[in-house]
């Protein structure tokens, strides 16, 4: 039976992905689709967004999976599977709104019981007990945080119905995370940073070097979440080298220790060069191998 949407496609994975390999595709995608990495085209990215995390709500669950396999997306559509609906007394699979910051730092955001992340990022059961019991109890909203303060943790004051709520951000907090309070559940949404990359524990940088750098070695000064950090270049450095920088990454959320930080290096070519610079670049093309 073919299928109106392909869940598979939309996270790029195979049917034969495992469900780690379905989790980082989804970070992956999540990550490069977040409405806030798109500001010309905010509605389209806001689209592909709710499509990423409703096929990982899907393949991250192993009952909704098969029946995905089996009878493709008719199996959450009333009647479109035989015997009808698997999961209609849900009132369908999922339903997701991000919310953007501005005004009001929370807003009303509507998550259905599959797409649980806090219990998909960190394993075991679910620490927010039934979904039917989750619904009628705790309100959910949302927030959005800057990169770093999801990276060291941060205090927020916020207004929940009225009343004015201080609320504690744990270091290492990830992307569409949902942390349980006493009376409501709160969504995690973490703004993009200008120089950072981060793919779960991990951070990436892109860092340009002189050629002359790069020939001769060196040492430079690169950014990490902690302060810059003095690094030896070796002579002979080529363009694209990465570098690790061991436990100079993100806090384990669960458990001690750090992820790793990723330095590229590329090499920046002068669009200029002096008679002298071009005399020596003339006298290098001849023991070029």
């Amino acid at each position: 039976m073919a299928t109106k949407t392909d869940y598979y496609d939309i996270l790029g994975v195979s049917k034969t992905a495992s469900a780690d390999e379905i989790k980082k595709a989804y970070r992956k995608q999540a990550l490069e689709w977040h409405p806030d990495r798109h500001k010309d085209d905010k509605e389209a990215a806001e689209k592909r967004f709710k499509e990423v995390n409703e096929a990982y709500q899907v393949l991250s669950d192993p009952q909704k999976k098969a029946a995905f396999d089996q009878y493709g997306s008719a199996a959450f559509t009333p009647g479109g599977a035989p015997g009808g609906n698997p999961f209609g007394g849900q009132g369908g699979p999922f339903t997701y709104t991000y919310s953007s910051e501005g005004g009001n730092p929370f807003g009303n955001a509507g998550f259905g019981d599959p797409f649980d992340i806090f219990e998909s990022l960190f394993g075991g059961a679910s620490p927010f007990g039934s979904a039917q019991g989750r619904r009628q109890a705790k309100p959910r909203y949302s927030i959005a945080i800057d990169f770093m303060d999801a990276i060291k943790g941060v205090s927020k004051e916020v207004s929940i119905e009225g009343k004015k709520r201080k609320i504690k951000i744990p270091p290492g907090i990830y992307e569409g995370a949902i942390i349980d309070f006493d009376d409501f559940r709160l969504s995690v949404s973490i703004k993009p940073d200008k120089i950072f990359e981060r793919q779960d524990d991990d951070i990436y940088v892109s860092i340009g070097i002189p050629f002359s750098l790069a020939v001769l070695g060196g040492e430079i000064e690169v950014p990490t979440v902690e302060g810059d950090l003095k690094l030896k270049i070796r002579p002979g450095t080529q363009s694209g080298t990465m570098m690790r920088l061991r436990e100079r990454g993100v806090n384990h959320l669960r458990g001690r220790g750090k992820g790793d930080e990723y330095v590229r290096l590329n090499i920046t070519i002068p669009e200029k060069l002096t008679k002298e610079q071009k005399k020596l670049v003339e006298e290098m093309k001849g023991e070029d191998l």
